[in-house]
């Protein structure tokens, strides 16, 4: 189905830029990645009117992946002024549009594929 693929190229390009403006766009990184663009595949096929979301369940799907991998947490929020670690959130968690939000603040920090 073209429009699965044109959904799950678009979802890839905003979530490894995301990862590289982090500097985690590596081999094992992407790697999870498209593990997780190959589980959404069936989803988006099944579900064609969820095409919107897809991106948003990507990018949430890479950040349990990148914890499960040891790879790390992603993406650490800079935006700020709590000292501790923490990531930001895709919101809503299923919607279009989908953008970063700090956890513990609650600041927008930006659209999915600006970071």
């Amino acid at each position: 189905m073209v429009v699965s693929a044109d959904v799950l190229l678009s979802a890839r390009a905003l979530v490894l830029h995301d990862l590289a403006a982090r500097a985690l766009d590596s081999a094992s990184a992407v790697d999870v990645l498209d593990s997780a663009l190959s589980e959404r595949r069936w989803w988006v096929e099944q579900w064609p009117d969820g095409a919107a979301y897809v991106s948003g369940q990507v990018a949430q799907d890479v950040q349990e992946g990148l914890l499960d991998a040891q790879i790390g947490r992603w993406p650490l929020c800079t935006a700020c002024d709590h000292l501790d670690a923490h990531e930001l959130r895709i919101e809503p968690e299923l919607g279009s549009d989908p953008h970063w939000v700090c956890e513990k603040s609650s600041l927008s920090v930006s659209p999915l594929g600006e970071l």
